[in-house]
């Protein structure tokens, strides 16, 4: 199994836009062969005291996938490249740690 946490920085008042297009996407991500997990998260508005927040412009994309090659077909789908062609302009900086289970 394969771990994904992509890290997205939009650029300021741009976080809305980008979760708007990422959540058109989930249905035919969620689809594909292999994909186990494939969901967006943001800073927890009320969290306790220690929590350490990624701030108002950031998202986490978090997926799990059977495989790398599963992974490897995702990245090479037509809706991701619509995905990434429609946020481009929007997105800060974007980090992706591709991790195993431990």
């Amino acid at each position: 199994m394969i771990h994904i946490v992509a890290v997205i920085t939009a650029k300021p008042g741009m976080r809305d836009s980008i979760l708007q297009a990422f959540r058109a996407n989930v249905p035919a991500v969620k689809v594909e062969p292999g994909c186990i997990e494939y969901g967006a998260a943001v800073d927890l508005e009320d969290g306790p005291k220690f929590q350490t927040k990624y701030g108002p412009d950031t998202l986490l994309v978090l997926e799990k996938w059977a495989s790398m090659d599963a992974l490897k077909a995702h990245g090479a789908t037509p809706h991701m490249a619509a995905y990434s062609a429609k946020t481009k302009e929007m997105i800060a900086s974007r980090v992706i740690h591709i991790l195993s289970p431990a």
